[in-house]
Order: structure tokens, then C-alpha cells, then sequence
């Protein structure tokens, strides 16, 4: 048998270091919300390839239809001969986004690639050079995905110089003191003082910043996005590459908000694991690009187009966006009880949409100084005891729940009792 250390010691002498690992295990196989490693270790995954797995790894009907393509063919290119799961996976995104009106749909390969997209046909459409993102969000690891980026480690550092005419405003964060009020004042100030509006294409945002430490953005704020988009005639997009397909109990995030995006980017559990991505908006908005100014060799790939048809059948016949309620609600009920007691002060605040969970350590609840230390021990000792968990937030001291959502809650409560155990041994050490 293989051990994880014979094959790290490979991996550090193949793969370079900016290629960063969590752990140094390596999966063998995985099944629904668990997965093993090389040396056949199982672990629960809280984790769920970032957010890409809500449907769980290895899913029977995802399998199938991967299967049944690859009996037909694996690749022609969309863009030399078209085929028509893309064109059906493209209807029911139309159909399932909250955007007024008539939409149309296209898929590249990652969420880097829907976000540059995106900002490609906004462009087009408006004329209009500026494009404005949010301090703590991420949008990629391209050159125009880092500039959107507001967070500089470890994205950034020693990449630049970035894309032009990107401007950065003020996320709401409550627990950090930052008002809706604070927050959309901001944009107006960069108006003032660094971009004029009607030099401004889009407004990019996450409804609830995944990197960022799962900050959810408030309905009055994405509500104000809106009205100040109307205002000065500027696209809005709306970043669900992290929050969406069921994730935070309903399919989009934007939807607790009421309003209605010009364009939306979408990845991550699209294709249950194969690489998709999407840009989806009005019709109006994306056939503003010319012919050949989209897409890509390996955009829309046939085989991921039937694991998305495959994903949309599971998560509506296995009622997921409901099942992602009932786990964050397990799942914040389980913190709530940790948070209140005295021995576990560590946990500043539990925040939640639907299955989206986060709670953020701090080194008193007080000051709510966040330990980044903490959450660093914690995530490389529940990877010991067979959990894994990720960290996130601008300062690292956030740990993010992205369980499958079809795992069972007698599973999330095995996770939890493994985290909560290892909390209390780290706080009383």
C-alpha cells in the first residue's frame, strides 16, 4: 500500500509550492458526505471540495449520465459542433435564475472564467471601461479575478500589477461593525473620489462572501446595489459561484433578497464535481457580444453538461433546497449550544444561510480579535481525528461548513462531536 507520506514527499518534489495542499492525505475513494484516504483512513467532509459537492461525491444518477455520455462522445467543441445538452442544461439555468425577463446562458470551464466573462459582456453592453467589487470578496486567480479580489494574501502578493479600472467599496459585516448605511455610503464615495459612475460597467458581489468568511450580505444591502445600479445605468452581477444550487435553502442566494440580477456567474456544484461554469443574464445583456467573443475549447464540456442535467434532477427530486435548511439548523443549533458555554468563548459569532455555516474565533468575545492560531490548530487536528473542515475570512480565523447535503444527520452529528471535542481540548490547553 501506498502511504500519504510516500506520496507527499512526491508531491513537494513535482507540483510547486503555490499549489497549496490542506492536508498531506490523498483520496483513494468517496462516497456521498465521506471520503478515504491512501492508507484507507476515513474521514466525514465538511469540506465538500469547496462548496462543489452538494450533491455529494459519487452520486448514483450523476454517475449514470456521466456514464451514458461518455458512450456517445467525450469532446467535439461547442464551438466546432454543437450538441444539444448544452443547449437543454442552458434552458433550465434561464428558466431557474431570478432574472426578469428572457435569459440566455453561456458555460466556460471555471468560476475565474465566468467571472472574466461576465465582465466581457458588461462591457459590451455598456461601453463603459469600471467595474466595482467588494473589500473581503473573491472572484478568481486570474489576472482580472485578483484584481476584483479584496483580499491580498495569499491571492495577490507579488502578482501585480492588476487590471485597470477596478474599484473596491465596503462589504456590510455586523459583527465587525459595518452597517448596511456604512457600506453602501461607500460606493457613493468612490463615486466621489476615485470613479465617476457613468464610467462604471458593473457592480460584482457575492450574496454571501465565501473566502471572505461567510459574511451574508443583508436583502437592504443587495436591495440598495440594485436601486444605485438603476440609478447611474450600471449592470449588476450577482457572484453565486459559492452560494448556489441549493446550498443556502433556496437554489440562489440573491433570492432572499427580491431582486433581479442583469447577469449571474455560476460553478462550483453545477456539475457535481466535473468542471462547468456559467454567466447567465438577460438576453438583451448577453447578446451584446459579438460572434466568436465568447466561449472557449473546453467551455460547456459535453460530459459536465449531463452531470449538471444529472445535478438539477437530484437536487429537485431529493428536495435539497429544503434539506439545506434542516442542516443548517442542525448545524447552528450544535454551535449555539457550544457558543453558551464559558469553557467554549473562543466562538465569537455562528452565522448561517441555510446550509452556508460559519462560526469565527476570537480570542475574547470582548475585543472579538480574531485567532487565526486557533483556527489553524483546529482545522489540522480534526484532519487527525477523521473531520475535514476549512478555514476562511480576512483575518483566517473563520471555519466554514459545506457538508454535502445529502449527508445524514446522524453523520453531521459524528462530525460535530469530533469538532466540539477538539475545541474544548485546544481551549483548555
Amino acid at each position: 500500500m501506498t502511504s500519504n507520506a510516500d506520496i507527499q514527499a512526491r508531491r513537494v518534489s513535482a507540483v510547486p509550492r503555490g499549489v497549496s495542499t490542506m492536508l498531506p492525505v490523498f483520496a483513494a475513494r468517496a462516497q456521498g458526505a465521506e471520503m478515504w484516504d491512501a492508507e484507507g483512513k476515513r474521514y466525514i467532509d465538511f469540506a465538500g471540495g469547496i462548496a462543489v459537492l452538494n450533491t455529494g461525491h459519487n452520486h448514483p444518477t450523476i454517475k449514470a449520465a456521466v456514464a451514458a455520455q461518455l458512450d456517445n462522445f467525450s469532446h467535439t467543441c461547442f464551438q466546432v459542433m454543437p450538441y444539444e445538452s448544452y443547449i437543454s442544461l442552458a434552458e433550465k439555468l434561464n428558466e431557474l435564475v431570478p432574472i426578469d425577463g428572457d435569459c440566455q446562458t453561456l458555460f466556460v470551464t471555471t468560476g475565474a472564467e465566468a467571472v472574466e466573462n461576465a465582465v466581457k459582456i458588461a462591457r459590451a453592453k455598456t461601453g463603459r471601461p469600471g467595474v466595482i467589487a467588494f473589500g473581503g470578496g473573491f472572484h478568481g486567480r486570474t489576472m482580472l479575478g485578483m484584481a476584483l479580489t479584496g483580499k491580498v494574501v495569499p491571492y495577490k502578493v507579488g502578482f501585480g500589477p492588476f487590471v485597470s479600472e477596478v474599484y473596491h467599496a465596503t462589504y456590510p459585516n455586523p459583527y465587525r461593525g459595518i452597517s448596511v448605511a456604512d457600506a453602501l455610503a461607500s460606493l457613493e464615495a468612490l463615486f466621489k473620489s476615485d470613479v465617476d459612475p457613468l464610467r462604471v460597467a458593473a457592480i460584482i458581489c457575492e450574496p454571501v462572501q465565501g473566502e471572505g468568511g461567510f459574511v451574508i450580505a443583508p436583502p437592504e444591502f443587495l436591495q440598495g446595489l440594485r436601486a444605485i445600479c438603476d440609478k447611474y445605468g450600471i449592470l449588476l452581477i450577482i457572484d453565486e459561484i459559492q452560494t448556489g444550487f441549493a446550498r443556502t435553502g433556496k437554489m440562489f442566494a440573491v433570492e432572499y433578497a427580491g431582486i433581479s440580477p442583469d447577469l449571474m456567474t455560476m460553478a462550483k456544484s453545477l456539475a457535481g464535481g466535473f468542471p462547468l461554469s456559467a454567466v447567465t443574464g438577460r438576453k438583451d445583456v448577453m447578446d451584446a457580444a459579438n460572434p466568436g467573443g465568447l466561449g472557449g475549447t473546453y467551455g460547456g464540456s459535453p460530459i459536465a453538461c449531463a452531470a449538471g442535467l444529472a445535478v438539477l434532477k437530484v437536487i429537485e427530486e431529493e428536495n435539497l433546497v429544503a434539506r439545506a435548511q434542516e442542516i443548517g439548523e442542525l448545524m447552528v443549533g450544535r454551535l449555539t449550544a457550544m457558543q453558551s458555554r464559558n469553557s467554549l468563548s473562543c466562538i465569537g459569532d455562528v452565522r448561517a444561510l441555510g446550509a452556508m455555516v460559519a462560526m469565527e474565533l476570537v480570542k475574547d468575545r470582548d475585543s472579538r480579535t480574531p485567532d487565526a492560531d486557533l483556527t489553524r490548530a483546529l482545522v489540522a487536528k480534526a484532519a487527525e481525528r477523521g473531520l475535514v473542515i476549512l478555514s476562511c475570512g480576512t483575518y483566517g480565523n473563520v471555519i466554514r461548513f459545506l457538508c454535502p447535503l445529502v449527508a445524514s444527520n446522524e453523520l453531521i452529528n459524528e462530525g460535530m462531536d469530533i469538532l466540539e471535542s477538539i475545541l474544548e481540548e485546544l481551549t483548555a490547553a
